[in-house]
């Protein structure tokens, strides 16, 4: 099945320094193969972004034959190798006892058997062995031909899998989203929801972000709404769920925006607050300040994760101005102070999130559209020659306005500041500080 030529064209997929880790191992007699996801993506033509070895040699056996190496977990059986270029994780083969906690093994113990770690592993299109050096692939539990099915499966009972590590579901419908494929049936039923309190928010935040930067996240998402594993990670999501066009407008704005954690962390948080401030007027439904109740059911979400304040804030920002007015006849000062208000480098960003907004919305006219396109025309216009976006650009600081005005520090120096600042942008051709100091003259003087 897996002729000479084809060993070859994998072996070229592979970097040098992978191969000489595994020659090392093989040449001091020892099994050596690559495990975890190198053999998924070489087998379906991707680019691995980890390079994971398994192999019969003891931690300490693997550090005397790899000077440039250092433990990871020796306990776990793990060391790094690290090379110029790119590191590799090399782990002795293992056996794990029971997962009490739902997180983690009582215990580990060392194997010289490749299934029996193998058996461990969490999707059969995971529990793949390569050895591209003796041309030899292990595939005890059919992972190739899951990789044809284009399917995800547990190796082994579902509810046993997902007992051992509840992260193990999130994982379950990140991998449907990442290669584009569908979920087992049978597995899908092994999901308690429930359990993935258990996992901290820091994994769940990790295992989240690569599945909504995805090629495919509307179908993780739709997994996990139908699971139930959605509403157990964010109850503050229930009510968008029970509306099933605003959920499908959510999923649909998540998959339309560019793929950027920071921009789909918004798109999917960007109407959490639609449920609460729903108002029905006649024939028409209004969300009076959605904006605003979403930027703090989306602070509650963040924090909960644990995501750094900078990202954070980032989202943050987006779903709070998302619904900023996008009118291409706004007058060049209103520009100006909408720039200000939002920052600007936070506008193309909301200029996306607004895009991706009326491409998830059924029945928007090309008019929406054609005006969004216009006033991000405007807009580039504008910042390409604007030069007072905030009060660091004025002509004048505070102390300056101290001096001239003689007053002292204080609550008033800023409004002064700020009177300045609008002043200044309805035409930035004032930003002068001898028309300022006129223009404080008539007015304080």
């Amino acid at each position: 099945m897996w002729r000479r030529h084809w060993w070859r064209h994998l072996r070229r997929q592979i970097p040098e320094e992978v191969l000489f880790a595994l020659n090392r191992l093989q040449e001091q007699g020892y099994e050596a193969y690559l495990v975890g996801g190198a053999p998924r993506d070489l087998l379906l033509s991707r680019s691995p972004e980890d390079w994971d070895l398994a192999t019969d040699a003891r931690p300490e056996e693997v550090k005397k034959i790899f000077a440039n190496s250092l433990p990871l977990g020796e306990k776990f059986g793990t060391v790094r190798v690290l090379f110029d270029r790119l590191e590799v994780d090399i782990t002795t083969y293992r056996q794990e006892g029971a997962y009490t906690d739902g997180r983690r093994p009582a215990w580990v113990s060392f194997t010289p058997s490749l299934q029996a770690d193998l058996a461990r592993r969490d999707f059969t299109i995971n529990a793949i062995a390569l050895d591209p050096l003796r041309e030899k692939l292990v595939d005890p539990f059919g992972g190739v031909k899951a990789l044809k099915q284009r399917l995800v499966k547990t190796v082994g009972d579902p509810e046993v899998r997902f007992g051992e590590d509840a992260l193990r579901m999130l994982r379950f419908f990140r991998f449907q989203a990442t290669l584009g494929f569908r979920g087992d049936r049978r597995t899908e039923k092994g999901i308690k929801p429930g359990n993935i309190v258990k996992i901290s928010g820091e994994r769940i935040g990790d295992e989240l972000t690569k599945l909504l930067v995805s090629a495919s996240p509307k179908t993780g998402l739709e997994g996990m709404a139908r699971s139930g594993l959605l509403t157990a990670l964010f109850p503050e999501l229930s009510a968008v769920r029970e509306e099933p066009a605003l959920f499908r407008h959510t999923v649909e704005t998540v998959q339309a925006i560019k793929p950027e954690t920071e921009l789909r962390w918004a798109a999917f948080l960007h109407d959490i607050g639609k449920p609460q401030t729903r108002v029905d007027k006649g024939n028409r439904l209004h969300f009076y300040g959605h904006e605003k109740v979403g930027t703090e059911l989306a602070a509650a979400i963040l924090e909960r994760l644990r995501f750094s304040r900078k990202v954070a804030d980032k989202i943050l920002t987006l779903v709070r101005w998302h619904m900023f007015p996008a009118d291409p006849w706004m007058t060049d000062a209103a520009l100006r102070r909408l720039v200000v208000r939002v920052g600007k480098e936070n506008i193309y960003a909301l200029l996306e999130l607004r895009r991706a907004d009326l491409v998830g919305t059924p029945g928007v006219s090309y008019r929406a559209f054609a005006g969004l396109s216009h006033f991000a025309a405007r807009l580039e216009a504008l910042l390409a020659g604007e030069t007072v976006l905030s009060l660091r650009d004025l002509a004048v600081n505070g102390h300056e306005l101290m001096e001239f005005l003689g007053i002292p520090p204080g609550p008033r120096v800023g409004a002064v500041l700020q009177e300045i600042f609008h002043w200044v942008t309805d035409d930035p051709a004032r930003n002068r500080k001898e028309l300022i100091l006129e223009y404080l003259e008539k007015r304080y003087k």
